[in-house]
């Protein structure tokens, strides 16, 4: 006579079984290649989509470029005019072109994240560079540049707002002329960018009155005000007049932008769409997985 069928003969069957199958679509998802995901159709007030070149070390500009124009992207940033000519090959802009950098006759090399505006001794040096990188961004066709506040080294946050203000001012007729916005990105300084100083939206938002012109807005940089402030939609809302950019990344550890981490980006994508933002969001998380794979994937996310 067969053994009676018990609650817990019952959930060890049951267990198993769940077991088999989940050791099944493991091996089948194995087996089977990535697949690309089928790309929305965006509608005529949709904002366009751009992705960061550094994020994919080991791909060539070339083949990103056949990658994003095969996907509906507008653009690959990031990038010096020395790589225009591939961009314009695909039909691609550069909807944020890298910064000016240099050296003082001091020997400092300024321009990048930790040496910018906040210092007067980096200024006439960011000018000249800076001013030639408007220059290229103009002849190209192309519409924002990047820049940086640099770090405190014990500077007051206050100081470095009039400090970065100064110098910004000077540029200001330059890029109104050339059709050109300078784009001062906000970065983390909690675990990315040590003592970086434009590390809040509000800091900002502030600079950008004061330096007073349409030329000169903020690049929103999600993952970034997530791990300084959160409250990621609220201030997108209260402050979109002054962003004229957004770059995306999953965090903690700023890969994919689905179900691993804690930002939902659908949600954050359809509050950017109505503030009326006409611009450009970029896709910059590094790939734990197949890398066009999850690039398509997160612009699917992003279409709105």
């Amino acid at each position: 006579m067969p053994s009676p069928i018990t609650r817990r003969t019952a959930l060890r069957s049951f267990a198993g079984a769940a077991a088999l199958a989940t050791l099944a679509r493991a091996r089948a998802a194995e087996q089977k290649p990535a697949t690309i995901p089928a790309m929305p159709t965006p509608t005529s007030d949709s904002f366009r989509h751009s992705v960061c070149k550094w994020c994919y070390p080991k791909i060539t500009l070339e083949d990103l470029a056949k990658g994003a124009k095969d996907l509906g992207l507008s653009s690959i940033e990031l990038l010096p005019p020395a790589d225009f000519p591939t961009l314009k090959k695909y039909g691609l802009t550069c909807a944020m072109v890298s910064g000016g950098s240099g050296k003082t006759p001091q020997g400092v090399t300024v321009g990048g994240i930790t040496k910018g505006f906040n210092r007067i001794e980096h200024h006439d040096t960011l000018i000249e560079r800076y001013s030639t990188r408007i220059a290229e961004t103009a002849a190209a066709g192309f519409e924002n540049v990047i820049c940086f506040s640099g770090i405190r080294e014990k500077m007051d946050d206050q100081q470095g707002l009039e400090n970065c203000a100064v110098g910004l001012k000077r540029l200001m007729a330059l890029a109104e002329k050339s059709k050109v916005t300078l784009c001062m990105e906000l970065l983390n300084s909690k675990v990315d960018h040590p003592d970086y100083m434009c590390d809040h939206t509000g800091w900002g938002v502030e600079l950008c009155k004061r330096v007073g012109s349409e030329r000169f807005k903020l690049l929103y940089d999600i993952y970034h005000m997530q791990i300084m402030e959160g409250d990621v939609i609220r201030n997108i809302q209260d402050h979109h007049a002054y962003l004229a950019h957004y770059h995306t990344g999953g965090n903690p550890g700023r890969h994919e932008i689905d179900e691993t981490q804690e930002l939902y980006y659908p949600a954050i994508a359809r509050a950017i769409k109505a503030t009326g933002f006409r611009g450009f969001m970029a896709q910059e998380f590094v790939p734990a997985g197949d890398p066009l794979t999850s690039l398509a994937a997160a612009v699917k996310i992003c279409t709105v």
